[in-house]
């Protein structure tokens, strides 16, 4: 079976218990694009919560509020909103039965605190409190306090926005009650303590579905991962749908395949096992430092291979390292001097005899007994401090830049599939097509061109 779209749930799926994305899952996707296979999200949750998600990890798409909002980093590609009847007559309902509720906007959340509260990590720690034995008069206690601390707002006036979904707080055992209630829409959830309510027959399936309609893959075509009531339907109408180790037991039942928990590199390992990418738990280590992965994976690329048990340079290999740094150091000189030649020479004649200082420095040091992986690793560490201050000393945030040349320099594949080496100084060679593809400095420029703007802005007020 081909897979061309991989999409993944968010709470208890995406997310670690922590609310993060593990270092193997970023891998993970990074390896799935490298493929050509594009990825995204489905969820509950909304569209202001996705987009940083979106940007974060380089995604396609996201189908968001189960499946009624749904779009691109370009574009809106689908908006089904609530009837206003409909609307009227939950927010009618909520008043009289004393619910909390907050209605989805495409530019957030609007509504109950306690709902939102419900979801943070304050919250699982206070009803962590409670024994699951406690008596359902304790817990409507429990929940009564939260009120008086995080009171409900006021929805007496239907807001003017469009609303894609209404989350509202209810027991697994209100389900049907409310389904009785209002016929004309669907009751889903993604959790204990609350209800997702949205039109009917609209869902994260039905949201892939249009998709695959507009990029050019059948929900066959689709790897999916989920671990909650909402997700069903999706994980058994596409081509492998995968339940997390820390899915309900029904999911768990429906799904194709049963993968770790999330906190448990779940998603990389489930993807590993259908072939989709490379994963290894016992062999390699992922870093707490995401740009140190994303250039360990360039190298993996490139070279097949990475190093796994820190180790010293070998001479030769240490000047080959210290050649392209030097080379970098050049083309920095080279832009200072904006095309005077006159200033360029004198500036290369200034590195020259800081090399010469330099060496007499160093050598004057007395190392007899130095370790050489721990003075490599000093010398290194202090390059990337130096770096980190051109940038600081500059006011230039180097995280979208970085991702963009991380981006440039995986392009360099040539058509037999394969990175080519220069045989004198093993530097990257870049295919005939590369300046044309991937080139940086472009969107290099683009983000300045922000900052600067956003800098701007800022100074005004």
């Amino acid at each position: 079976m081909t897979i061309k779209a991989v999409f993944f749930d968010l709470d208890g799926t995406l997310f670690t218990g922590t609310r993060g994305v593990a270092n193997s899952t970023r891998r993970a996707i990074e390896m799935l694009h490298r493929k050509g296979i594009l990825v995204g999200i489905a969820t509950g949750r909304g569209a202001a919560f996705a987009l940083p998600l979106l940007e974060d990890l380089a995604l396609d798409f996201a189908v968001t509020f189960n499946g009624q909002y749904i779009f691109t980093p370009k574009e809106i590609v689908f908006a089904n909103p609530l009837d206003v009847k409909i609307l009227k007559k939950i927010i009618t309902y909520a008043q009289s039965n004393h619910r909390d509720i907050s209605l989805g906007t495409a530019h957030g959340v609007d509504g109950s605190r306690l709902l939102k509260f419900g979801e943070t990590r304050l919250a699982g720690l206070l009803t962590g409190v409670l024994p699951k034995g406690t008596s359902s008069i304790a817990r409507n206690s429990f929940k009564n306090v939260v009120r008086r601390l995080i009171p409900n707002n006021d929805l007496s006036e239907v807001v003017h926005e469009e609303i894609y979904q209404v989350m509202m707080v209810a027991t697994r055992s209100e389900t049907e009650s409310l389904e009785k209630e209002f016929p004309e829409i669907q009751v889903t959830r993604s959790n204990p303590y609350s209800v997702d309510l949205i039109p009917q027959n609209i869902g994260k399936l039905q949201g892939i579905e249009r998709l695959g309609e507009k990029f050019g893959f059948t929900t066959q075509e689709v790897m999916c991962f989920g671990d909650s009531e909402n997700d069903l339907k999706m994980l058994e109408g596409v081509g492998i749908g995968v339940a997390m180790g820390n899915a309900t037991e029904t999911v768990k039942a429906n799904a194709n395949y049963v993968t770790d928990s999330n906190n448990a590199d779940g998603i990389a390992k489930a993807l590993a096992y259908f072939g989709l990418i490379e994963f290894s738990s016992t062999k390699d280590f992922v870093s707490k430092d995401l740009n140190f992965n994303k250039v360990k994976a360039f190298h993996k690329l490139m070279d097949g291979k990475t190093q796994e048990i820190p180790r010293a340079f070998p001479a030769m290999e240490a000047g080959f390292r210290a050649g392209f740094e030097v080379e970098e150091i050049v083309e920095f000189l080279h832009a200072a001097s904006a095309g005077n030649q006159d200033k360029f020479a004198d500036l290369v004649a200034d590195l020259h005899e800081n090399i010469d200082k330099a060496v007499v420095k160093v050598e004057s040091k007395n190392e007899a007994e130095m370790d050489v992986l721990t003075a490599e690793t000093d010398a290194m560490i202090d390059l990337l401090y130096f770096a980190y201050g051109n940038f600081v000393l500059s006011g230039i945030d180097p995280y979208e830049v970085f991702n963009a040349v991380h981006s440039a320099n995986m392009g360099k594949i040539f058509p037999d599939g394969k990175a080519h080496f220069d045989p004198v100084t093993h530097k990257v060679l870049k295919p005939q097509d590369w300046e044309e593809k991937f080139a940086p400095e472009k969107k290099i420029k683009k983000e300045l061109d922000r900052q600067i703007r956003v800098a701007n802005n800022k100074n005004k007020k």
